[in-house]
């Protein structure tokens, strides 16, 4: 499977624009065969609280991505507002699935809700185990999305310059604690850190990025997650039942 991660400049309020960028990036990122297409969080709008740039079902804002996915036979990853729900999405020719952000960060929390449940997404290209920027910080969302039979993990975010090595530091964890791949996307400089990421089931980047705007892709192997767990069964070897909280 051939995977790419996606890492725009992203302008705040600026839909059409954001939209323009993400369109001629996935079409670099899909000329050079990726077959999951990942973009950091709220890619199409930033976190814009001047404008009312919400959207709800059917998504009538994804409908030019929509029309790339059909053209490319491709998974798009990348979340939108629904309301007061920061909603991660997941879709392909199959339709579309959700996860939607969990921990709000900051004044987030006067714009959006919290989501409730989690698990992993069902695609044509597997189950996506989706989190979203903050929820980096909690390592109980990624565990439960490994747990409950993810194929490969997918974070997408908005953090920022100052924080680049949070970013980096959790994203490898998130993968090697996991043995899982791990497939990152944060927006590019200068407001963003960038850095996105490729990181395999041993926490290492075979792919990453700066800071720039652009993308990377690189083909996994999905056998690798059961090979790493093989290797070292540390989700078998969990104690669970003495474990507090």
């Amino acid at each position: 499977m051939i995977a790419a991660t996606i890492q725009p400049q992203i302008r705040l309020c600026d839909r059409k624009e954001n939209l323009r960028r993400a369109l001629a990036l996935a079409a670099g990122a899909a000329g050079e065969g990726a077959e999951i297409l990942v973009f950091p969080e709220l890619f199409l709008t930033g976190f814009c609280y001047s404008q009312d740039l919400s959207d709800g079902e059917p998504y009538p804002s994804l409908d030019p991505l929509r029309s790339f996915v059909a053209e490319h036979g491709c998974l798009v990853v990348g979340s939108l507002v629904d309301g007061r729900l920061n909603r991660g999405f997941c879709l392909d020719e199959r339709g579309i699935g959700f996860q939607d952000k969990i921990h709000p960060f900051g004044t987030e929390k006067d714009h959006f809700d919290g989501g409730v449940s989690i698990s992993p997404v069902e695609t044509s290209k597997g189950r996506i185990g989706l989190s979203i920027c903050y929820d980096l910080r909690f390592p109980e969302v990624a565990r439960s999305l490994a747990l409950s039979g993810a194929d490969l993990l997918v974070t997408i975010g908005e953090f920022p310059a100052a924080r680049g090595v949070v970013w980096e530091t959790l994203s490898r964890a998130r993968a090697m604690e996991n043995q899982i791949h791990h497939i990152s996307s944060n927006g590019a400089g200068p407001e963003f850190c960038g850095r996105s990421a490729i990181i395999d089931p041993w926490g290492r980047a075979i792919a990453e990025m700066g800071a720039e705007e652009g993308w990377i892709v690189e083909k996994i192997d999905l056998a690798d997650r059961d090979r790493a767990r093989r290797e070292i069964p540390a989700l078998g070897d969990r104690r669970p039942e003495i474990y507090r909280w």
